[in-house]
């Protein structure tokens, strides 16, 4: 309440200062997200830099395009900016209408903190560039569509080829450099559905379309035994294979799965025979902590139309798994002639197949089984899961929570649709 003494004309003022907030915010924030809020505290600095701990206290591309989605979904208009300043600064020479963002920033071989591989990784491209377009429409800001549609059409020009005998389809960073002796290499969880379903919406002459036709189908050929596979590879007029991951040998953190974008770096060599064999298998093909994702997005499709059955019907094998067995959680591996390991994967697993599971009314049970699994791995001190946080788990989590908590979902042409709009 106003106190008495304050003039109706004052009342009046303060009323329209408070729309004028609201609209040039794009609304008010509806609850606190608890969760988005200690994964700030313990992710992200005051820069708006996203940080890595278990790997090197490195930022990935892929890390600075989810913190702007759960920015924006959190209605959060200055986190969001200082992510995209930092990302544009340091990863993209100051330009992302000229340049994608190099994938990893971090401490390079000579002590300094730079941007160690300049490889731009196409599945966080199309993130940053869905991530402005979506602000523009909600924010109502021309400057972020803006961006966005030059990325758009950095991506349409770098990023997508046309596969003999396939189609046009999105390759995991510059086309060239996963073109090897007539094979292409791609990463089936770099295509969510609705991020191609809204580009073909705001750019209707780009290959868009295309690609969002051909998702479906180039998960259900790639996948083995219905599983996704981590990476794949394409030989015209023979399909898809399981194909290993690019790079120099994994490293033994999770949430460092991916070391480098680069398909051309070479392994390092070790006299440690453990070290060798854990080395031989982070490299032999599978389907693990790159293809967790694409259950994750299969879920997450809206459910009006055939899309999200179509996909759903692409990757069965995680949903026959659990409707088959009594797994405590999804398999860390599955090889690639489609077996599923005896080890479950972490808490970020099974908050990825969360949404896929709840789209499948038959899977109910397994799905609340998995909502017992997250839930008892909360750790009340730190406000994220598990007893050492690990980055990747946490931004699986967040997506999955957020949107079966409705804080976002998208739409039948692949539009964000935020609660705090409502």
């Amino acid at each position: 309440m106003f106190p008495s003494s304050i003039s109706r004309w004052t009342k009046a003022g303060a009323l329209a200062l408070s729309v004028l907030v609201t609209t040039a915010t794009g609304g008010c924030r509806e609850r606190s997200w608890t969760l988005w809020d200690a994964y700030v505290s313990h992710f992200v600095d005051d820069q708006g830099r996203v940080i890595e701990h278990s790997a090197g206290d490195r930022t990935t591309s892929e890390g600075q395009s989810y913190g702007m989605f759960f920015s924006l979904a959190d209605n959060d208009r200055p986190r969001f900016d200082r992510i995209l300043a930092w990302t544009r600064d340091n990863m993209a020479a100051g330009d992302l209408g000229k340049h994608l963002p190099g994938w990893v920033w971090g401490k390079a071989p000579d002590g300094q903190w730079k941007l160690i591989d300049t490889n731009p990784a196409a599945d966080s491209d199309c993130w940053i560039a869905y991530d402005l377009l979506e602000a523009g429409r909600l924010w109502n800001n021309p400057s972020y569509t803006s961006q966005g549609r030059q990325m758009l059409a950095l991506i349409a020009k770098e990023e997508v080829a046309d596969l003999p005998g396939f189609g046009s389809m999105l390759m995991p960073g510059p086309s060239q450099l996963w073109l090897h002796n007539n094979a292409w290499t791609l990463n089936p969880s770099y295509v969510p559905l609705f991020l191609f379903q809204r580009f073909a919406e705001v750019d209707p002459a780009g290959p868009w379309g295309a690609v969002a036709m051909n998702i479906p189908r180039f998960l259900r050929q790639s996948a083995i035994h219905g599983f996704a596979m981590d990476w794949v590879q394409y030989v015209p007029g023979d399909g898809f294979y399981p194909a290993p991951p690019p790079g120099a040998a994994q490293p033994a953190a999770p949430d460092a799965a991916k070391t480098s974008k680069s398909p051309v770096a070479g392994a390092q060599k070790t006299e440690d025979p453990k070290a060798a064999a854990a080395a031989a298998e982070a490299k032999a093909p599978m389907g693990s902590y790159d293809a967790i994702r694409v259950y994750l997005w299969a879920g997450m499709i809206d459910g009006s139309g055939h899309a999200r059955a179509d996909i759903l019907s692409a990757v069965p094998g995680m949903g026959a798994l659990f409707a088959n067995s009594a797994r405590t959680g999804p398999p860390e591996k599955v090889s690639p002639q489609g077996i599923p390991g005896d080890s479950d994967g972490p808490v970020g697993f099974s908050a990825a197949v969360l949404p896929y599971l709840w789209a499948q009314p038959a899977l109910a049970h397994a799905a609340a089984q998995q909502k017992v699994r997250i839930s008892a791995q909360l750790n009340p001190a730190s406000g994220l899961y598990g007893a050492q946080p690990v980055y990747y788990d946490q931004n699986l989590l967040l997506f999955a929570k957020g949107y079966l908590d409705g804080r976002f979902h998208f739409g039948p042409r692949g539009e964000l649709k935020v609660e705090w709009t409502r």
